[in-house]
């Protein structure tokens, strides 16, 4: 059974995840928060396998909400509920550390799989969002984005560097976990951005989870 904080500004909408993970069987709602200006104690007295966090809130919103976390040194995964008019939310949040995204009229099964996936150390990004997601960035005149046509392969410990990219790690911590230099990591990063050819981490995992480098 993996528990849930529940993140979300609207009540009703809080309810029904609520109700409806509660029929999964396999996940229970342990907490709930109106806006992110309670989530740092919430997690430390709940302790929860995975925060279900709203992008748009008052107070204090989901961006805002990672950024605290990430400041605080807590690491419990984050699973963003979003719609499509967030795109700069949600880049902004990839870049804070969070471990995946999901539109809020998902099915239940899928949920609770993203839920159960987070909790056991992975990542969860619906296609579809990281799909227009990238369109976005194409479009866009300045964006420095583009599908490259021929990708110059990444080594096993590039690859693991990217994985740990999009968990929202910084040098600082890949380095500590790899047992490697602050400075061989961030030139390591250098050359993942060149193979993939983009300008930073954030457009690095968006095209990784395109090209189904990382999971």
């Amino acid at each position: 059974m993996h528990k849930v904080l529940l993140v979300d500004d609207q009540k009703l909408i809080r309810d029904g995840i609520k109700s409806l993970l509660g029929l999964s069987g396999k996940v229970v709602v342990v907490g709930e928060c109106v806006d992110g200006s309670g989530v740092l104690n919430a997690c430390s007295q709940l302790q929860p396998d995975v925060i279900l966090l709203d992008l748009s809130m008052p107070v204090m919103n989901g961006v805002q909400t990672l950024a605290s976390l990430k400041q605080a040194g807590v690491c419990t995964p984050v699973l963003i509920l979003t719609t499509f008019d967030e795109h700069e939310l949600v880049l902004k949040s990839i870049s804070y550390g969070a471990r995946g995204f999901l539109l809020k009229d998902v099915s239940l099964e899928t949920l609770v799989q993203a839920i159960a996936t987070l909790a056991d150390g992975g990542s969860w990004f619906a296609p579809n969002i990281t799909e227009r997601l990238l369109g976005s960035l194409r479009g866009s005149s300045n964006a420095g984005f583009s599908m490259p046509t021929q990708l110059e392969p990444l080594s096993d410990k590039e690859l693991e560097i990217l994985q740990l990219m999009a968990a929202g790690y910084s040098n600082k911590e890949i380095a500590a976990a790899l047992y490697k230099s602050e400075g061989t990591v961030k030139n390591q990063c250098s050359a993942i951005l060149a193979k993939l050819g983009v300008r930073d981490r954030t457009r690095a995992v968006l095209l990784a989870l395109e090209l189904g480098l990382i999971n």
